[in-house]
This record gives structure tokens, C-alpha cells and sequence, in this order.
């Protein structure tokens, strides 16, 4: 079973490599194909020895191997974040069709969380197919039944529409389609669930950010972040979460 963890690791090391591609081109409307990978800085291809997922960064000493401009900590982090998802989702599921599917999720939300953070915007572009995608497959790997899906991504996506209406603009669309993509592949219960701990985690941070002074009243914090961890709660923990509330309740 190790080599077959460490398989996924480096999997997930190379996938990740290309979601760095995929946040850094996708907002700027740049195709995550072609031209072939550059530095930020001096304009020169990177070789593709010098583009080997975290080890390249290390052997380089994080910076460009032909101008020595510091290249961000961002991108092997995202690599070994992925790379440990993927990990987690083996471990988690083992070698079942549903960690494919939840390592594929885990991929998406890694692009929407650091596409969020920079920009405070969740891509229609991720999030439209990903309905589809949900409704269609989430039945399959999830066992939700397609009903259920459906029900989750009609619950998400209007409870929080409904929220956008009544606070005016105080939800953005981008979240509204992204909790009801969540809601196609994982159902209503698990949706709740997300919203419920991205929320409370969303209150706790913007709490820390406010009492620290590092943020004011009106300060935008993006929540798609908080909503991707309360989706990752509800993967992977959720089953565990919805037994222990049933055992107390009863």
C-alpha cells in the first residue's frame, strides 16, 4: 500500500504543478496549453528539468535559473497541497472510483481557493460545468441518487441567492454557483454541512482578523475559501459528523 501511496503523491505532485498553470493564466483570460511554461520576470522558457514539481525549486534555491529572481513559495506549496489531497483521498476511500472523483474536486477547489484569495472571484467557468458535471456524476461515484443532487444544488445555490437578495450584494454570484456545484455531487445533507462549517469558520477567521486589526468592518475577505474547507469537512468527515450528531440525538 505504500507504493501505491507514494504513486498518488507524485501524481499529485505533477497535477499540481499544472494548477499553478491553471491560477496564474485563468484570470488573465491566457490559455493553460500554450505557450509553454515562462519566469514571471525575465520572460525565458522554462526548461523542463528545471520544472520538476518541488525539487526543481529546492535544487534552484527558489529562485529563476537564468535571471535569479525569487520564484514564490506559492507554487511548491500548491504542489504539496495537492499532492497530500490526493494522498488523504487514497487513504481516506482507498483505491475506489470516489477518490478519483474526490481527488478531481480536490484539484477544483485547490484552482477556486487561490483564485479567490487573489482575485475575490470564483470563475463561471469552473463552476457552470462543474453543476453539470456534479448532477451527472455525483449520483455515480457518491451515491447520492440524482434527486438528492439535484435537491443539494437547488438548496445551495438558492439559500444563497436568497441571502444575496436580502443582504444586497452581501453574497457573490461566484459562491452561489460554486455551493451549488458542491451540492450536485455531494446532496442536500453534506451541502448543509458545508455551508454550516464554511460559514462558522469564515466567522471565526473574520472575528481573528477583526480583534488582530488586520482587517475593518468593510474589508473584503473572500469566502470561497471557507466554503471549500466546509466542503473537505463534509468529504471527508462528513459520514463520521452525521453518525456521532444521529448517536447523540438518539
Amino acid at each position: 500500500m505504500l507504493v501505491i501511496y507514494l504513486v498518488v503523491f507524485m501524481f499529485g505532485l505533477v497535477v499540481g504543478s499544472f494548477l499553478n498553470v491553471c491560477i496564474y493564466r485563468l484570470p488573465l483570460g491566457k490559455s493553460i496549453v500554450s505557450p509553454p511554461s515562462a519566469c514571471p520576470a525575465c520572460g525565458t522558457q522554462i526548461k523542463p528539468y528545471h520544472n520538476i514539481p518541488v525539487f526543481s525549486y529546492l535544487f534552484l534555491g527558489g529562485k529563476c535559473a537564468y535571471c535569479g529572481e525569487p520564484i514564490s513559495v506559492r507554487y511548491p506549496a500548491i504542489e504539496l497541497l495537492n499532492a497530500l489531497g490526493y494522498t488523504a483521498a487514497v487513504y481516506r476511500f482507498g483505491a475506489d472510483p470516489k477518490a478519483f472523483l474526490v481527488m478531481l474536486l480536490f484539484s477544483v477547489f485547490v484552482v477556486i481557493t487561490f483564485i479567490d484569495l487573489k482575485y475575490q472571484i470564483i470563475p463561471d467557468y469552473i463552476t457552470l460545468p462543474g453543476i453539470v458535471f456534479g448532477l451527472a456524476f455525483g449520483p455515480l461515484f457518491f451515491n447520492t441518487g440524482f434527486i438528492n443532487s439535484l435537491v443539494g444544488a437547488v438548496a445551495g445555490g438558492g439559500l444563497f441567492f436568497l441571502i444575496a437578495v436580502v443582504s444586497r450584494g452581501g453574497m457573490g454570484g461566484g459562491d452561489i454557483k460554486f455551493i451549488a456545484m458542491v451540492g450536485a455531487f455531494l446532496g442536500w445533507r453534506p451541502v448543509l454541512m458545508t455551508i454550516f462549517f464554511g460559514s462558522l469558520l469564515g466567522a471565526l477567521v473574520g472575528a481573528g482578523l477583526l480583534i488582530s486589526k488586520k482587517a475593518g468592518r468593510k474589508t473584503p475577505i473572500p469566502f470561497g475559501p471557507f466554503l471549500v474547507a466546509g466542503a473537505l469537512i463534509s468529504i471527508f468527515f462528513g459520514e463520521n459528523i452525521l453518525d456521532f450528531y444521529l448517536n447523540i440525538g438518539g
